[in-house]
């Protein structure tokens, strides 16, 4: 057959729509958005070419309507884990052998499958099932899934292009293996595009795929899986299985031909599964892969130098957008007493003008938290925040689950830099700010820096020297840090994502630098003209 070097399409990061009144893609999603409220969905599990159905079902409800029934999925129990393994296994001859352009062609057609006549569909499901308000749908599971689809074609192309050096007389090559044996996928229930990439990069790379998306996702991750089926993934190489967490996971990382784990979750459980790996280390066919994004708690830092209405901004934006449910959201925040005042009479300005409900009403800039078990834990914060004395609302503080699972922006103000608002993750639409003397300064590097986590953070600043000074401070307490902006948004092929300490391997989604987890290179050296006699010169009377 043909061979060439073949370029692939020039990655270009997907153009946000903007769903004005009045625009064709807002017709279009709300259309679609009603045909799927007026309809129930059964999602099987997927294994090979099989689309199984236990009987052992869950329901599945919107966060902003928990009495609505969208449907149900099914559960696995261990035999269909089991099944899964061997069903990749499989599969994995065939598709690892594939010709890396004909893997490139299925996720990129993917990619154009999402943005044309899936766009709609992917969205409505993430509006209704997460709770999304259009925006934050639309660069979610349309651009930014899109873009970890194309961009990460082009690293992969970039990947197989790094060889080494060859001297006269000799070849060598490099060649990247994908991994021997199958990774565990488990993604997160806050951002469709993550629950489709974790699975598909690794896949792209060649390896196959056992993936668990999370209960709160499977009404969006069951039209991923339809997608990878119309830009004709083959069977087995991606199988989605739901069902009780640690069984899966139990049985996943009992098998032999476990190979890695690519992970986005609570820092706890990642904790988990790597002791978990540990335990079993003797039973591997090789040392498995775990790359993991976890917790943050991310920060605003604010110089007096700062202007208080950006100041104010980066936080109605980075802190209450998808209420607070970003691993990169802020929910600690530091600012001059000079400048407090004003920032609070811009932040509260900004609350009280949120419109919270259904994503259905694009008025609406606020919905529900994703379930009720959120929805308890933020109102714990938020009464006992009520009741410390070192603690005050400054504004919000309530909530209501009577129709949805609806937390009203909340900031609290703490005298205590070590409050418990201020080091726990809450992962939700709940901020708190601790005024500093304009004289600590550097005192509060010190506070900002002293986390267990390492995600993301901000530091806003019209002094340069000050800017440079946190840049340098904060090195380890933000994998993505962010100056004069909010420290949440970041782009595909732009900012790649990931952070350290708690916050995970820092292994940057969006970079070919997460793709070369999924490889095992090998080197292959040619001899052109091989020697015949074992003496070197040097050994000569």
């Amino acid at each position: 057959m043909g061979k060439g070097f073949f370029q692939v399409p020039t990655a270009v990061n997907e153009p946000i729509k903007s769903y004005a009144p009045g625009t064709p893609e807002r017709e279009e999603v709300l259309k679609t958005y009603k045909e799927l409220w007026n309809s129930t969905v059964e999602v099987p599990l997927y294994i090979g070419s099989e689309e199984i159905k236990t009987g052992d079902t869950t329901t599945m409800h919107p966060p902003h309507d928990h009495q609505h029934n969208l449907g149900t999925f099914h559960k696995a129990n261990k035999s269909h884990v089991e099944k899964a393994i061997s069903t990749a296994l499989e599969a994995r001859t065939k598709w690892a052998d594939l010709e890396w352009e004909q893997r490139a062609a299925i996720f990129l057609k993917a990619a154009d499958l999402i943005a044309g006549p899936y766009r709609s569909k992917i969205n409505a499901a993430t509006m209704i099932g997460q709770s999304k308000n259009i925006f934050q749908a639309e660069i979610d599971s349309a651009c930014e899934l899109i873009d970890f689809l194309t961009f990460n074609v082009e690293y992969m192309a970039q990947i197989y292009e790094e060889q080494p050096e060859s001297l006269p007389g000799t070849w060598n090559r490099l060649e990247y293996r994908p991994l021997e044996g199958f990774v565990y996928a488990i993604t997160p229930f806050n951002f469709t595009a993550i629950a489709g990439n974790l699975p598909a990069s690794a896949a792209l790379m060649g390896n196959v795929v056992v993936w668990k998306p999370s209960d709160s996702q499977v009404y969006s991750a069951q039209v991923i899986m339809e997608i990878f089926k119309e830009a004709g993934l083959p069977d087995g190489v991606i199988n989605m299985v739901m069902g009780d967490p640690v069984m899966i996971t139990d049985t996943v990382l009992a098998s032999r031909d476990f190979s890695g784990v690519h992970f986005t979750g609570s820092t706890d459980v990642f904790k988990g599964i790597w002791e978990k790996i540990g335990k079993n280390i003797h039973n591997y066919k090789t040392y498995p892969r775990i790359v993991g994004e976890t917790g943050g708690k991310d920060f605003i830092l604010a110089h007096p130098s700062a202007r208080p209405k950006q100041v104010a901004t980066a936080i109605s934006r980075g802190a209450f957008e998808f209420q607070g449910q970003k691993c990169s959201a802020a929910s600690r925040v530091y600012i001059p007493k000079s400048m407090w005042e004003e920032v609070k009479g811009y932040v509260v300005e900004d609350v009280n003008s949120f419109k919270m409900g259904s994503p259905e009403d694009m008025k609406n800039f606020i919905t529900a938290v994703i379930h009720e078990g959120s929805f308890d834990k933020l109102a714990s914060y938020i009464d006992q925040a009520k009741e410390d004395k070192d603690a005050e609302i400054v504004v919000g503080g309530d909530y209501d689950k009577s129709k949805g699972y609806f937390i009203q922006p909340t900031v609290i103000l703490t005298t205590n830099p070590k409050y418990s608002t201020m080091c726990t993750e809450l992962f939700g639409p709940v901020v708190t700010i601790y005024v500093y003397e304009d004289n600590q300064w550097e005192e509060t590097l010190k506070l900002v820096d002293d986390s267990i986590y390492g995600l993301t953070g901000a530091i806003l600043s019209q002094d340069r020297y000050a800017a440079a000074q946190a840049t340098k401070a904060l090195q380890n307490a933000a994998g993505n840090f962010y100056i004069n902006d909010k420290p949440t948004g970041a782009v595909v092929g732009q900012q790649p994502f990931g952070g350290a300490r708690a916050s995970g391997t820092n292994d940057k989604a969006g970079s070919k630098l997460n793709l070369l987890r999924w490889v095992s290179p090998r080197v292959i050296k040619e001899t052109f003209v091989t020697p015949t006699d074992y003496r070197y010169p040097f050994m000569g009377e």
